[in-house]
């Protein structure tokens, strides 16, 4: 079967090409992708290429399939998996397989095993793992944001409070605790937002930050302190760029007594020691962003750590068990990821705008892979009334939905290389 897909062959070498898939092997299946969302690891895999940790050496001899948080439908099932996959059934992939001897993973490492492709392989590690998963929301694109919702549920299990008087820890976030996410009116802070007003365990108060005003305003629109009240959550914005003092003004909202649960969303260093200076006693610190830097440095207050009993984690990417958790958010419309797509697109446009997503304002980009379209932001879709998804949009207040997906589904050019 013939595939185009997303290749890279190196730093910033990425190339889309069609090309023969070979016969799968017994312990092997057949997929189509429907979607694939965006990351900005896939961008800092096209900008390391081989120096990534995740990128195999001999890249540019063997390219790999970029994309990683794709959702499509399983076509043929090697004689190996026939007993518990069928032809047919919609699928996700948790991409963090964390193999005990190599860091493979989906979207980073093999040649046939990536979301930016029409038709894939997927490699016998993701079934070995268990990181094959049935699928049955409603739409391919909630499908392709059960990863990322993923990786933050893994982030909010990793955090983790004494039990006083003893060595034991209590995972998770602290229940009625102070939770504020730095860095949030990104994508990711949004899920954020999403998943600690509406899962398992809410805090008493929640903080979001960021430094521009009109990405505070929109993050407000998005999740307004109303959606908060009724989740039992009181919600606060702040632009920390308007603060002579961030720390000390974080520290005012909570009466001076810190934060119980910190996330750190971007990789500045300004951001961590903001974080450093407002842990409560007995506070989590998670370094959610990775950067690219591997030097990466900044100064925490080590008197905390042994004195007020703070605590620091970094997570990265989630487990099968967060992922199963997130298909069962996205299925029962617990949260609702409709709000943090901004841009969709065609395969077409995959290269260029992997290259330039740091550029690229708004939340998920997300890519119809059998289609050939410009990328479009909802707001300009929202603006074309000579586009025909312009009333689809507004009929759902500027969010993407099934509805939209399923008229590009079935009237968008497809792909053709």
């Amino acid at each position: 079967m013939k595939t185009t897909g997303l290749r890279m062959y190196g730093k910033k070498d990425l190339r889309l090409e069609t090309f023969e898939l070979p016969e799968i092997k017994d312990d092997e299946i057949l997929a189509s992708v429907v979607t694939d969302s965006l990351c900005m690891s896939s961008w800092k895999a096209a900008n390391q290429g081989e120096n990534h940790k995740k990128v195999p050496n001999n890249v540019a001899e063997n390219p790999i399939l970029l994309g990683h948080e794709f959702c499509g439908e399983i076509l043929e099932v090697g004689s190996k998996w026939q007993g518990k996959y069928k032809k047919g059934e919609k699928y996700v992939v948790q991409a963090n397989l964390q193999l005990k001897d190599r860091p493979d993973c989906p979207g980073y490492t093999f040649p046939y095993t990536g979301g930016d492709a029409t038709y894939i392989i997927l490699a016998k590690e993701v079934m070995e793992q268990d990181c094959l998963l049935e699928y049955n929301g409603e739409s391919y694109f909630e499908g392709s944001l059960i990863e990322p919702l993923s990786c933050v549920i893994g982030a909010f299990k990793a955090n983790y409070h004494l039990i006083e008087g003893t060595y034991d820890h209590k995972m998770g976030i602290k229940k009625d605790g102070n939770l504020i996410i730095l860095g949030g009116t990104g994508p990711m802070g949004y899920l954020a937002i999403d998943y600690a007003l509406h899962g398992p365990v809410q805090p008493k108060k929640l903080v979001v930050t960021g430094r521009s005003q009109e990405k505070i305003d929109l993050v407000e629109k998005l999740y307004p302190k109303e959606e908060g009240e009724k989740a039992g959550v009181e919600l606060v914005y702040m632009n920390t760029g308007e603060e002579q003092n961030p720390a000390e003004a974080l520290n005012q909202i909570v009466d001076g007594n810190g934060y119980d649960d910190v996330f750190v969303f971007a990789p500045v260093q300004e951001l961590v020691e903001q974080g450093s200076a407002i842990l409560a006693t007995d506070g989590c610190f998670n370094f959610f962003a990775g950067p690219q830097n591997t030097d990466f440095k900044a100064a925490i207050n080590f008197y905390d750590v042994h004195y007020r009993y703070t605590h620091y984690v970094g997570t990265s990417g989630g487990n099968t068990e967060d992922m199963r958790e997130a298909v069962k958010l996205i299925e029962e419309k617990k949260v609702n990821v409709q709000k943090i797509v901004s841009h969709v697109l065609g395969l077409n446009d995959a290269k260029d705008t992997t290259l330039q997503l740091p550029d690229i304002p708004g939340g998920k980009k997300l890519i119809y892979t059998h289609k050939d379209m410009p990328i479009k932001s909802l707001d300009e879709i929202m603006k074309d009334t000579s586009n025909p998804l312009h009333e689809i949009v507004q009929k759902y207040d500027g969010l993407w939905s099934k509805e939209a997906e399923d008229y590009v589904l079935e009237n968008e050019k497809e792909i053709q290389v």
